[in-house]
């Protein structure tokens, strides 16, 4: 990626931090980065493009960087120590009008995340497609309603702690749900 490209997304996040979604401006951008208005716009259309392109990029990096595929336990504590980390940014995005496109790539996270759970717990077992999309379809509601559920609170809670507990909780489940099924 641009190096500058990526400088204007790093100052996104950082000034996100500092203050809701719809108090950002372009100038705030520019200025914090020490670039003019037209490396701005060379590089984006607007705020809203910013936006869903800083999403991206997050939710690649995220991935690419923290899911270790051994677990779901190993994808789904980084993911939550990453929203945790920046949890202002978060609760701002959340709140803006631009929730949609967070929402949207949460559910892309879990979706990677849940997808990959439910093919490793149940790769022994002969399970229909279709009963195996809706399993992984609860999974992947059950993690994007837990941080929907966090960012509603105002995320003053430990995620982190309530998604080991859910884990927990869940250990085993979607294969015996598979075994329960085919014994019936």
């Amino acid at each position: 990626m641009n190096r500058t490209k990526k400088a204007i997304m790093d100052v996104f996040w950082q000034l996100l931090e500092e203050k809701p979604y719809s108090k950002i401006t372009v100038q705030n951008i520019v200025e914090r980065c020490q670039v003019n208005r037209n490396t701005f716009y060379y590089h984006f259309q607007d705020i809203p493009t910013l936006v869903e392109c800083s999403i991206q990029e997050w939710t690649e990096s995220v991935i690419d960087k923290n899911c270790q595929l051994d677990s779901p336990a190993n994808c789904i504590i980084p993911v939550t120590q990453e929203l945790m980390n920046r949890k202002a940014a978060f609760i701002h995005l959340y709140n803006s009008a631009n929730r949609e496109s967070l929402m949207r790539y949460l559910n892309q996270i879990s979706q990677h995340i849940v997808q990959f759970y439910i093919d490793k717990a149940t790769k022994d077992v002969d399970v229909p497609a279709e009963d195996r999309l809706v399993l992984t379809w609860g999974y992947k509601c059950a993690f994007v309603g837990a941080i929907i559920d966090w960012l509603d609170n105002g995320a003053s809670y430990d995620l982190s702690a309530s998604c080991e507990k859910i884990l927990d909780l869940f250990e085993g489940s979607g294969k015996r749900a598979f075994l329960m099924h085919t014994t019936v």
